[in-house]
């Protein structure tokens, strides 16, 4: 009788693991019918060995990453604090457990580490959505992926990650489960499990919190990205007051309790030393996407609907601060192209230039600010970063050299106007009549130089010859050359005609603007804007490499007459003050609506830089323009770094003698159009500014074409 129990329980195994394996792609939406068998026993046997030496102790490890210079010297090393703070399961107040179960996985203490019913569940989500969008994981294998697997989505990762966790729970009881996993959870800023972040945002042991701040510590884990308390504080309080109702609603705490903890103000604690710098805060995003990009990772910028894009933020969320997590914990060893003394020396120009803007906001940081980037031409990383002005203070370090999106001014003609146009085989000698029509723009003060060629009209950063190449041309062609260089939030303005001379629905951020210009030098060839040279797992070996990773935006010949007439602009053009005695550049300016923003981008043969200024709240602010603190960062910064190196002129473009050929019609002046006529040449020391568009509340774009223009400084 024995023998025959046995054997029907060996009979019903394999069955049972097919079932699993079957629920788990229907989990992940692929539904196949025929599954590899002896795939399923190889994972399996995968899971156990995993397993098999796994102790209590596992749970507690941790290991430092470390980031490097161009020089190979430390930077920083960065772990979580986990194993310093790891506490018992008795010592973690039963409410957070209780919300952990609620939210996560409500069948906790009933399945066998795998719960068939979520998968079924999320299969039919994934299926409706064609596409991941709900893991159905339970608490168990949420641990098994943190600690033993990475983040891919893929069939095998969940097949695999289903038996880790049912090993897992063969070994561990429930209680050490969820005590394992309340101790490596991530909490954003570094703090893993519920100690460290208890101890991290309130100065407190977790055993001594509210349970309102239990309440706000459990908001964190769900996506550490999007409810960073730090960053999204508000975001995460809404998450807090969700979870606080759902223990209400289950019966874990009474009405006075729910009403007194909803009313309860939640103060964080200063972060004091711990803030991080701008270079460190731009290593760790490029380190986190390049891991994230390793495991499978496709960035988009393109979407077909809102829902899509905002699957697609939901998952970049969640991935992100999965593998900004594992930075912490993993050993990486984190090789850059930052080269701290340019570093050092970008960071002390920023603060020289910006010296007498003295006003603090209620956070006591500057109200005005500046950003900048500087680009290696060798390699097409990103050599130095600053994300603002040098201040002490406490808190997050806002770094607006790749978090900031500002409206771009006359910046971006290079990039969605003249470059594209260049390509459609334009040559920067033709033609264009620069007069007022009725429905276009205006240019600065009224300006107007009648037919000129298209590199004078660039030069002298006409508004009206920008809006009219790219009437021409078409805004979803002009504007498909920033999708091409992935600027993030730019495909929004695809049919926006204002784009043409700056006018964005959210605007740029200075690394973009950087990497397009860098393309420019590089014959049109983008590279991915990143300071990450390669990273080697704990044990050496390289698991991102940053080569091989080039695309062709432009043309040769177009990005090589763009430069011509950028070089122009600064030999002949409204920025004669941008010329350095020691090198030879091709630059632009650009301001926007009464002198909000004031932005100076350029580059040489070795380096291209970047600089923007303004406040983090638009605000009009006197004497600012591209052509003004901009520029006086960028030109000292310049000069300094190519102190020592050969001079290097820029390539001809082919037919460069010959380049004589008009380009034919815009013949439309416009009402009063002659009279608005200024000579061409008129020697005019005017500031930088591009007044054009007012942004509403609402993300519309205005075009104030009563107000549109471009101030240049000679």
């Amino acid at each position: 009788m024995a023998k025959e129990k046995k054997a029907k329980s060996q009979k019903k195994k394999p069955l049972k693991i097919i079932l699993i394996v079957l629920a788990a792609i229907a989990g992940i939406g692929l539904i196949v019918l025929g599954v590899f068998a002896g795939s399923v026993f190889k994972y399996k046997k995968t899971a156990k060995n995993m397993v098999k030496d796994v102790v209590t102790e596992t749970f507690r490890q941790n290991e430092s990453s470390v980031i490097y210079d161009i020089n190979g010297e430390e930077i920083t090393a960065f772990s979580g604090i986990k194993e310093i703070y790891y506490v018992d399961g008795a010592d973690i107040p039963d409410i957070m457990k209780q919300i952990f179960i609620i939210t996560e996985d409500k069948d906790f203490y009933k399945h066998k580490g795998v719960d068939l019913s979520s998968i079924f569940r999320a299969a039919i989500a994934n299926m409706k959505h064609k596409e991941i969008t709900q893991g159905a994981s339970t608490i168990t294998q949420q641990l098994a992926r943190n600690m033993f697997l990475t983040h891919e989505v893929s069939w095998e990762r969940k097949i695999t990650e289903m038996f880790v966790a049912m090993e897992l729970e063969k070994k561990f009881s429930k209680a050490q489960i969820l005590e394992f996993y309340l101790n490596n959870i991530y909490f954003a800023n570094g703090y893993y499990g519920v100690e460290a972040a208890a101890q991290g945002y309130f100065s407190k042991k977790v055993s001594d919190l509210s349970t309102s701040q239990l309440a706000f510590l459990a908001s964190i884990p769900n996506n550490p990205a999007k409810y960073d308390p730090v960053v999204n504080f508000d975001k995460t309080m809404e998450r807090r007051n969700l979870l606080l109702k759902q223990l209400f609603t289950n019966g874990y705490i009474d009405s006075l309790e729910y009403y007194s903890a909803i009313e309860e103000k939640i103060q964080l604690i200063d972060s004091g030393d711990d803030k991080i710098d701008y270079v460190e805060t731009y290593i760790f995003y490029c380190a986190t996407r390049a891991l994230m990009e390793k495991d499978g990772f496709v960035f988009r910028n393109e979407f077909t609907s809102e829902e899509d894009e905002e699957n697609y933020r939901n998952v970049y969320e969640q991935w992100y601060s999965e593998y900004q997590a594992k930075l912490f914990t993993d050993g990486y060893k984190i090789y850059t192209a930052i080269d701290m003394e340019k570093e050092e020396l970008l960071q002390a120009t920023v603060d020289k230039y910006m010296a007498d803007f003295v006003e603090l906001n209620d956070e006591g940081i500057y109200k005005t600010q500046a950003a900048a980037v500087c680009i290696d031409n060798s390699t097409g990383l990103v050599t130095a970063i600053v994300g603002g002005r040098s201040q002490e203070h406490d808190g997050y370090t806002f770094n607006r050299a790749f978090q900031a999106y500002r409206q771009p001014g006359s910046c971006i003609k290079p990039l969605n106007v003249y470059a594209p146009y260049m390509m459609l085989g334009h040559t920067p000698e033709e033609e264009i009549e620069d007069y007022y029509f009725v429905g276009g723009p205006k240019n600065y003060s009224n300006i107007y130089r009648g037919k000129i060629t298209l590199k004078e009209a660039l030069a002298w950063s006409s508004n009206v010859c920008a809006w009219k190449l790219m009437q021409e041309m078409t805004c979803p062609y002009g504007m498909s050359f920033l999708d091409k260089l992935e600027f993030d939030k730019s495909n929004v303005d695809n049919e926006t005609q204002a784009a043409s001379i700056g006018g964005f629905t959210y605007g740029v951020s200075p690394v973009e603007i950087c990497k397009g210009y860098a393309a420019l030098e590089n014959d049109g060839v983008a590279r991915n804007a990143t300071c990450i040279d390669k990273i080697t797992n704990a044990t050496g070996s390289i698991i991102v490499d940053n080569t091989g990773k080039d695309v062709e935006v432009y043309d040769k010949q177009a990005a090589r007459k763009v430069t011509k007439m950028m070089e122009y602009g600064v030999e002949e053009g409204l920025i004669q003050s941008a010329k350095l005695k020691n090198a030879i550049v091709a630059a632009k300016t650009g301001s926007t609506n009464d002198n909000k923003d004031g932005w100076m981008s350029g580059f040489s043969r070795y380096y291209t830089t970047t600089v923007w200024a303004g406040n983090d709240i638009p605000v009009s602010i006197e004497g600012l323009g591209g052509g003004t603190y901009p520029l006086r960062i960028w030109r000292e910064f310049m000069e300094k770094i190519h102190e020592g190196l050969e001079l290097k002129p820029f390539p001809d473009y082919e037919g460069i003698e010959t380049d004589k050929d008009n380009v034919a019609g815009y013949d439309d002046e416009g009402e009063n159009g002659k009279e608005q006529h200024a000579p061409g040449g008129a020697d005019m020391d005017i500031d930088d500014g591009d007044r054009y568009t007012h942004v509403n509340g609402d993300g519309d774009v205005d075009v104030d074409v009563s107000g549109m223009g471009d101030r240049d400084a000679r």
